[in-house]
């Protein structure tokens, strides 16, 4: 394998921390931008790190270190998005980036798209994919009318979860039975400039969620698949994984290929879905355009994502 170009990874936690581990090991210089207290600046595998000063921000930050004075030396790395924001800045930097960088396949507006919440759903309902029922709300005072068409318990959603997590220390609200508590807790987003709606929580446990993951390149062609599911949350129903398993579901892998093929995706696609006891079907909950946090298990598991999309 030729291990000559360095990478760049931009933002990211624990799937940071499992790519800056793996590339390492390889022999592949890893250099690392985020938050000054980044998991992967710390590791012994990191060669570099270029934390965002104070004042500055994340996106700031890397088009000045990627794209300003002094970027000739990091010219013709390959660059990886970890984190939300690190997608965004790619989408709106790409065409500046591809002069002097190695990215990954994309479609730039699907990134985007699949940073917004609501137009994930849409997008999945249009290529046929099942998913739970949503409502766009653009004040409290709507609530109302929807009143006769929600099933408890709901999800006040945010549409951008990463602008909104940094305000709220949360993904999102959860309202198990009261119309009230939901006019509030969109009253509370709309207060903090967050645009917010609200989608029909599916009921179950957490090992009702699985995964399936790709890397599709700019012919279409599929360089992996990988399924695993979701054994325990925590918090419980509400919170990060924190007990997986990988397991080979031809039934969630069907419906990741046809709502990425659906939509015209490029690039890495991680998409999640939950079975739904109510009809039995499998529906929707996110996708994710990045190496996600159980990166981790994939590679443990002998599937080397990002060592095979570093090769690509």
């Amino acid at each position: 394998i030729d291990t000559s170009k360095p990478v760049m990874l931009l933002g990211g936690r624990e799937n940071a921390l499992s790519v800056t581990r793996n590339l390492g090991r390889q022999g592949i210089k890893v250099r690392v931008s985020d938050e000054p207290n980044s998991w992967a600046a710390s590791s012994r595998f990191c060669a570099e790190s270029f934390p965002v000063p104070k004042g500055s921000t994340l996106a700031g930050h890397w088009k000045e270190l990627l794209l300003g004075k002094g970027s000739e030396r990091f010219h013709g790395q390959v660059v990886f998005a970890c984190n939300d924001t690190a997608l965004e800045f790619l989408a709106d930097n790409r065409d500046d980036l591809l002069t002097h960088y190695l990215l990954v396949d994309s479609e730039p507006r699907l990134q985007r798209a699949l940073l917004d919440k609501k137009e994930t759903l849409a997008l999945a309902r249009k290529a046929g994919v099942p998913t739970p029922n949503f409502w766009s709300i653009k004040n409290a005072s709507e609530v109302d009318g929807i009143r006769n068409e929600i099933r408890f318990p709901v999800m006040v959603k945010p549409i951008h979860s990463h602008k909104f997590n940094r305000i709220f220390g949360r993904k999102l609200f959860i309202v198990e039975n009261s119309f009230d508590e939901v006019a509030e807790k969109i009253r509370l987003s709309h207060e903090h400039g967050m645009e917010v709606m609200v989608v029909e929580m599916i009921p179950g446990p957490d090992s009702l969620l699985a995964s399936y993951n790709t890397y599709i390149d700019s012919a279409g062609n599929n360089l992996y698949h990988f399924t695993k599911r979701t054994i325990r949350r925590f918090p419980v129903n509400r919170g990060g994984a924190c007990y997986h398993i990988t397991e080979w579901l031809p039934e969630v892998a069907e419906l990741g290929q046809k709502f990425f093929k659906g939509i015209g995706f490029k690039g890495i696609g991680n998409v999640e879905f939950k079975r739904d006891l109510r009809d039995g079907r499998l529906k929707i909950i996110e996708s994710n355009a990045r190496f996600v946090a159980a990166h981790e298990l994939f590679v443990r598991s002998g599937a080397p994502c990002d060592l095979l999309v570093y090769c690509h």
